[in-house]
């Protein structure tokens, strides 16, 4: 069975798409509404999030830890946030490898901002039966399609909770110099 290499949902948060940018775009924040992350440690000078930041990522899944590599592939404030995923390992992400791509994009809308995750499987090179194979024994019976479905809505429905408390109930929303 031919795998699924892309999954994404969307949820719409009461807060302009610079704001929402602005948590998501914090690896180290991650952990506030992600099933399985717990964190991250940025490596090299944090000034912001921007192409070419690397990070590490410590995740749990049940009793499972580990710590992925990861660099940013997008930074664009209040439109889009994408890093890959390179290299994992138990303790420090020592095995390389394509891993996946996760992408967060931010679309204003009447007031809010719908944000849309996305992860994508970078495994592109494991056969379908040996990935599939894998993913069952990773995720307890699941493809990683299945599984970061429902993560993604999750953590989705995390942050909606987590920054609608956080945030004010007012919505500023830039328009920009040629517009009210």
């Amino acid at each position: 069975m031919p795998r699924t290499m892309s999954v994404s949902d969307s949820i719409l948060i009461r807060m302009a798409p610079s704001a929402v940018y602005a948590e998501l775009s914090d690896p180290t924040a991650m952990g506030r509404w992600s099933p399985e992350n717990r964190g991250a440690k940025v490596l090299g000078e944090r000034r912001g999030a921007h192409v070419g930041m690397v990070f590490e990522g410590r995740n749990k899944r049940g009793s499972f830890r580990w710590t992925t590599k990861c660099t940013v592939t997008a930074a664009d404030p209040g439109e889009r946030f994408a890093f890959r995923v390179h290299a994992i390992g138990a303790r420090r992400p020592l095995l390389p490898g394509a891993i996946a791509l996760w992408e967060y994009r931010f679309e204003p809308v009447d007031g809010f901002t719908r944000v849309t995750e996305t992860w994508t499987d970078n495994r592109r090179s494991w056969p379908d039966f040996i990935a599939n194979a894998f993913d069952r024994v990773a995720t307890r019976g699941h493809t990683f399609a299945e599984f970061q479905r429902r993560n993604i809505r999750t953590t989705l429905e995390r942050l909606k909770a987590v920054l609608e408390q956080d945030g004010s109930e007012e919505v500023h929303v830039d328009h920009g110099p040629d517009r009210a």
